[in-house]
């Protein structure tokens, strides 16, 4: 079944063998990323990233195992890579019907008081704070990169990038619990 595939690959004819690869393998690969993932259409977008990396590796391709044994193991890697992106920014939608009522439920939510906390200007906030941990901040939370993308764009150690942002959760609190600026010159 994978030898003409492989005729192709010895060949260099790596167009048509992932042609091939694509045809006969889409749905298992689909289904394998959707069983780890659990979600439909993150398990679309991942197929499309794996067979993008399958088509780069081609010329690598040396036949040590079988084409579907090397397709799948791209595969579950590329899934698994994805879990501990997942993993490291967990994140749970307020969406969620589990946690609809909840939302509601939260004073500050429902109060326009701003010794609240709810009336409180986060860019104000992270003005105050300052410019390393500003930045760590708004790298990781506000522009959603990873602990490693923010290391790598700062040129920070990893285990900095982590000390900062705790720093900086632990002065956002301060700032949150004092009474705000405007009020207080009122």
């Amino acid at each position: 079944m994978e030898d003409d595939i492989r005729e192709r690959l010895a060949a260099q004819q790596y167009r048509e063998a992932f042609e091939l690869l694509v045809e006969r393998f889409k749905d298992k690969v689909f289904r394998l990323a959707f069983s780890m993932l659990r979600d439909p259409a993150a398990a679309e977008d991942m197929a499309q990233d794996i067979f993008l990396k399958v088509w780069k590796a081609l010329p690598g391709y040396h036949g040590a195992a079988s084409v579907s044994t090397w397709l799948y193991t791209i595969a579950r890697n590329t899934c698994l890579t994805e879990l501990k992106r997942r993993a490291a920014r967990l994140t749970v939608s307020l969406q969620a019907p589990e946690l609809e009522g909840a939302v509601d439920a939260i004073p500050a939510m429902q109060t326009s008081d701003p010794e609240s906390g709810a009336g409180m200007d986060t860019h104000a906030m992270l003005d105050r704070l300052p410019d390393k941990y500003r930045r760590v901040v708004t790298l990781f939370y506000l522009e959603q990169k990873s602990y490693e993308e923010v290391s790598a764009m700062l040129g920070l150690p990893l285990g900095t990038v982590k000390t900062f942002l705790f720093r900086a959760k632990k002065e956002l609190l301060r700032i949150a619990s004092r009474r705000p600026m405007t009020a207080a010159l009122a």
